[in-house]
């Protein structure tokens, strides 16, 4: 597994490139205050598509994990998330990829489609239901709270998350759920 940082819109942002390098691309595209450690590595996604033959690259977006979090909300667009894709592909010399977007990540990816679609060879969208369709509303909230010194600053309601607040959280113990291990098949 390589990991650096590649740069993009003068950020520098993290990622990992897993699997041969003659194999299928598959774009991991991280979830809103998530990481790529905590949306694919952990999970196991990396792995299973590593095993199943694919190359897996996975990157922390802008405001997230070990990448850069700048300060002005039009940091944010999805149009420049989406750029952040094809930057890091063209960081590793890759022409064209699966995406696979979960969440936020499902959202970016789409945008990523539709401003590049020939780059874009299949996606996968998990998490996102009907607010690829009618809109998830303003994207403010998503940039507040990418600036917030901390996750404990963030109201996920008012995020667009469904989790329950970081007070909730504290006062009941609630844990995100385990992730069951992925399977590939061919």
């Amino acid at each position: 597994m390589t990991t650096g940082t590649f740069e993009n819109d003068g950020l520098k942002l993290a990622f990992l490139d897993d699997g041969e390098a003659d194999r299928p691309v598959v774009l991991l595209v991280h979830g809103f205050a998530s990481s790529m450690r905590v949306n694919w590595i952990e999970p196991g996604w990396v792995q299973t598509l590593t095993e199943a033959g694919f190359r897996a690259i996975a990157f922390d977006h802008r405001g997230h994990g070990g990448s850069d979090k700048p300060r002005e909300p039009s940091a944010y667009t999805p149009q420049k998330m989406a750029s952040d894709c094809f930057a890091l592909l063209d960081h590793l010399g890759v022409g064209a990829a699966t995406f696979f977007g979960y969440s936020m990540g499902a959202r970016v990816s789409a945008f990523a489609a539709l401003a590049e679609p020939q780059r874009v060879e299949r996606l996968i969208l998990g998490g996102l239901g009907i607010g690829l369709v009618a809109g998830v509303g303003d994207w403010d909230p998503i940039a507040e709270a990418l600036r917030a010194p901390s996750l404990d600053d963030v109201d996920p309601p008012a995020a667009g998350c469904s989790a329950p607040s970081p007070t909730r959280r504290r006062a009941t113990g609630w844990r995100s759920p385990p992730a069951s291990r992925p399977r590939v098949t061919n």
